[in-house]
């Protein structure tokens, strides 16, 4: 029994030296970090004091300043100006009026051409003629109707005078006057129905010559002597004279792009810039491409073609006296943007830091909104690696 009390009461004290052991280890370590914190503290005012003691010295000591290298840079004047944002989308130069010439009845074989892809032709043109024997038969026919049925009015009316003239001497019967006159009156209505006929047929001969309605150049002509034409897009006419240009624009700019939008259109084969203006913005989004329908008229030039490329630019977003920096120069560090600018201070010149908020961006140009002042020179070149407060020049010498 002597001997058990004895090892309990030597684990009890093992327990009592491990607990003590961790005691001090937490206050060794709680001891250490509040030194380090002081050493920190101490150290940053150190800093502080190093840096504010290097500004006095460099404004007494000016034999410092001479021995400290100053870094080449180039710096541009902040100058006010617009600021204009585009959308930059492709699209292509089409024509306004496209006609596809059709015949008037129901086709026919072609009997002669008259005109080949890339003419020129004038509204009223002769294109093509189509087999017309039919028609040219009918003709005929209701053309010969016709003579007959003069040669019997002449002959009614003949009758119908010397029966008027017989009845004036009291000759013959009031019926055969009547049946005279009716007989002249009904060959004469013949003759006014079978002229109608001969102007149908007339008309149907026509149907076979196939006219130009429109001013234009013949874009496409896919038929061939001796083929079928019914005006299935076998013959294309393209006004280009009365061109627009045409584009797709994405859905999320739905609410800047309308009628009345102004627009770039810049066409790279030729080198030629012109401005216009949204005519037409569609009310739709495509299912497949998310975008919507926009175009806009353009001013005829012999230099410009239906479906040549256009690179266009919608401005969707201006502002007038803004001040901007060239993209390169706006900078990031854990406070947000920043440009380095050039200021004079003791007659030196030195790099500063100034943080700046941003606006839009279009391509190289960056809106600045505030951060810089009109006339700051902005440090353009070599402004990398640069520091605030380093000492910089720009004299090339």
């Amino acid at each position: 029994m002597q001997k058990t009390a004895q090892i309990l009461l030597m684990a009890i004290f093992v327990s009592l030296a491990s607990c003590g052991g961790k005691n001090d280890s937490n206050i060794e370590l709680t001891q250490k970090k509040t030194k380090l914190e002081e050493l920190k503290k101490l150290q940053s005012k150190t800093d502080a004091d190093i840096a504010a003691l290097e500004k006095e010295i460099a404004k007494l000591d000016t034999s410092a300043v001479k021995n400290e290298k100053a870094k080449l840079v180039a710096v541009t004047a902040v100058a006010p100006a617009t600021f204009t944002h585009y959308i930059d989308l492709q699209g292509k130069v089409e024509a306004v009026n496209i006609s596809y010439v059709t015949p008037r009845a129901g086709g026919g074989q072609v009997k002669e051409l008259f005109v080949k892809k890339g003419d020129i032709v004038q509204k009223g043109k002769l294109l093509l003629k189509l087999d017309n024997t039919i028609a040219m038969r009918n003709l005929q026919y209701v053309q010969k109707n016709m003579q007959s049925l003069k040669t019997q009015l002449d002959f009614a009316n003949t009758l119908y005078e010397k029966q008027k003239n017989l009845w004036a001497e009291n000759i013959g019967t009031e019926v055969q006057l009547i049946t005279a006159k009716n007989n002249a009156e009904n060959i004469s209505n013949q003759i006014k129905a079978t002229d109608e006929q001969v102007k149908i047929a007339q008309e149907q001969l026509n149907f076979t010559n196939i006219y130009a309605d429109v001013d234009g150049v013949a874009d496409d002509v896919n038929i061939r002597v001796g083929e079928f034409f019914n005006g299935a897009g076998q013959i294309k006419i393209v006004n280009t004279n009365d061109l627009k240009i045409t584009t797709q624009i994405p859905e999320n700019y739905l609410g800047k792009v309308k009628v009345g939008t102004h627009i770039k259109v810049t066409l790279p084969d030729i080198n030629k810039s012109i401005d216009a203006v949204i005519t037409v913005a569609g009310k739709l989004i495509d299912a497949n491409s998310r975008s919507f329908f926009a175009e806009a008229k353009i001013p005829a030039n012999s230099a410009f073609y239906p479906n040549q490329v256009a690179m266009v630019q919608i401005m969707d977003y201006s502002s007038p006296n803004a001040i901007t920096a060239p993209l390169n120069t706006v900078q990031t560090d854990d406070k947000g943007k920043f440009v380095m600018v050039a200021v004079k201070e003791n007659g030196r010149l030195i790099a500063r830091k100034k943080q700046v908020t941003v606006g839009e961006l279009y391509a190289d140009t960056q809106e600045i909104k505030t951060g810089l002042a009109v006339n700051d020179l902005i440090i353009t070149d070599g402004y990398q690696s640069l520091y605030d407060g380093q000492l910089i020049t720009t004299d090339t010498k």
